[in-house]
């Protein structure tokens, strides 16, 4: 497909930046960190983006949602990175409603979804137990019994988890830890018995929480897919995922970019606005070329999940990798050029470095995205 925006698409993201610009501005942000509010989102700013039709953009018209697919989902997950936007689009609906409409049945299905795409509830994907993101590597257990399954483990890194409605709890029916079959994903309702749930904070001021299971009783009605075959499921929600992840980071380098060529043309020395000298102009220069890149490279992996191509897999590597080094790069450069200045709370250039971080880590860092790129690739 040309690396072109159809009208459609184009009437969308305008929509999705006049929105964020105007309802959530890093402004929005700032309060929500600095009154340390129990969601960590404004609930408010949340159900006018269901009523937009944001939370709905990945789910069918059948379900209460628009349709609009992975392309139109990346566009509002650009616009949301612009101004740090904070909401369940991540946790809710790139990742779990992708989870439950591609493995769950009718029912499941009928369901949940019409409550995602209405914003009346934020579902949470329990997956990840170490401080490195492995996906495999599981050792939160579910035995079953008769008919029921009781899970007992913990997970960390949960984006949502203290406010969830619905947890999708990746854990091992079968297999060893670290293999890839064996692994079952179970839907399982907030307030079940033996479910524990701790609130944390990361480096970002973003919500995650740790999830402990002790005897949680789940009935065989709550898997999603096949029992021991969850891995199949969990590839193509953790490909969305990184692909997702990198469009938000792609609409945050944009913006720290903006913000930077704009306070090189204000703040001056020797008489002169300091971008007026060659090297910085250089260095806007470069960020410039691998911005537009990146543009390229995210645009290009949202189509291949959109047309169901062969490549998701190591398309969605490519973007999570090169988005998370570029992010490295301009939230570097971008504190750099605003000098001292850079460092306080008074520029916001100090929030996106921060966001970029936790983004950059988030279902892979550019290392392991490489390293599996290479290894789809056959080296």
């Amino acid at each position: 497909m040309a690396l072109v925006l159809t009208e459609e698409q184009t009437m969308l993201r305008d929509t999705a930046a006049q929105f964020f610009k105007e309802r959530a501005p890093v402004a929005n942000f700032r309060k929500l960190r600095d009154t340390n509010d129990q969601t960590g989102f404004d609930k408010s700013v949340w159900k006018e983006m269901a009523d937009l039709g944001f939370a709905g953009v990945m789910i069918s018209e059948e379900h209460g949602g628009t349709g609009f697919g992975p392309v139109g989902l990346g566009l509002v997950l650009e616009q949301a990175g612009r101004t740090l936007a904070a909401s369940p689009l991540v946790s809710t609906v790139l990742v779990g409603a992708t989870a439950v409409d591609l493995g769950g049945n009718a029912l499941q299905r009928n369901n949940i979804l019409p409550k995602v795409a209405s914003g009346e509830i934020v579902l949470a994907l329990a997956l990840e137990e170490g401080a490195h993101h492995n996906p495999y590597k599981i050792g939160t257990t579910a035995e079953d019994h008769s008919g029921t399954y009781r899970l007992n483990g913990r997970k960390s890194f949960v984006l949502d988890g203290h406010v969830a409605d619905k947890f999708i709890v990746v854990a091992r029916t079968g297999g060893h830890v670290a293999d890839r079959h064996g692994l079952t994903l179970f839907i399982v309702d907030v307030g079940t018995p033996g479910l524990k749930v701790t609130r944390t904070k990361m480096v970002d001021s973003r919500n995650a929480a740790i999830i402990e299971f002790e005897n949680v009783s789940v009935p065989s009605d709550n898997v999603l897919g096949s029992v021991g075959a969850g891995a199949d499921i969990l590839d193509s929600v953790l490909d969305l995922g990184r692909i997702g992840i990198a469009a938000e980071l792609l609409g945050l380098i944009s913006q720290v970019f903006e913000e930077t060529v704009t306070y090189l043309k204000e703040r001056k020395q020797f008489g002169k606005p300091i971008g007026s000298f060659q090297a910085l102009a250089h260095r806007a220069a470069e960020m410039f070329a691998e911005i537009e890149l990146c543009r390229s490279v995210v645009l290009d992996a949202l189509s291949a999940v959109e047309e169901r191509r062969n490549d998701v897999a190591q398309m969605a590597s490519l973007a999570k990798a090169r988005l998370s080094d570029v992010a490295r790069l301009v939230t570097n450069e971008g504190l750099q050029m605003h000098g001292g200045m850079g460092m306080t709370d008074q520029f916001d250039v100090g929030l996106f470095m921060k966001r970029a971080r936790v983004a950059a880590a988030t279902f892979g860092d550019a290392n392991f995205h490489r390293d599996r790129f290479a290894t789809l690739a056959g080296y």
